[in-house]
């Protein structure tokens, strides 16, 4: 198993990067719905992340998960997309208790070594319409807004960011 160690400007820090297990997923899981709960309100329902087959992603897509001294933080979930030439990061999510922490900008990093490392031109993602916050992060770390589309019942907001060399 691959994991990457970074030493971090967090005091006691030692976070690591790993390929999630079928036993991170009730870890994965319970982080989910804590942090996607407060949009159910918002969207209507339960946002995506929360009907997840986590099994089944697990299988299809890499999935990583984000250990700050060996408790979860986060995790992120990608797969190479063909069609676009691109990452596309399906999910990023980090606990409500260690958001602000810097974990989500240094997963999404993360996906942009590996789709630079696997020769792609872009990272892509999306979020939903009603997760404001996320409108405005994405766009500070260099990505732009390409498209709004209703998918699979949620009105989505794409991002695009081009990967230089």
């Amino acid at each position: 198993m691959a994991t990457i160690s970074t030493s971090t400007s967090l005091s006691d820090s030692n976070r690591t990067l790993q390929k999630a297990t079928l036993e991170d997923i009730p870890a994965i899981k319970a982080m989910v719905d804590a942090a996607y709960s407060k949009y159910i309100e918002r969207i209507g329902k339960p946002p995506a992340p929360m009907t997840e087959n986590w099994v089944e992603t697990i299988r299809a897509h890499e999935v990583l998960v984000l250990r700050d001294n060996e408790q979860i933080v986060g995790s992120i979930t990608f797969y190479e997309d063909k069609q676009t030439n691109s990452l596309k990061i399906d999910n990023v999510v980090v606990d409500p208790t260690a958001q602000s922490r810097g974990y989500g900008y240094y997963m999404i990093r993360h996906a942009e070594m590996e789709g630079r490392k696997q020769g792609l031109s872009s990272v892509t993602l999306f979020t939903n319409v009603k997760m404001f916050e996320n409108l405005g992060y994405y766009p500070k770390l260099g990505f732009v807004e390409t498209e709004r589309k209703v998918e699979d019942g949620f009105e989505r907001v794409y991002f695009y960011k081009k990967l230089g060399k």
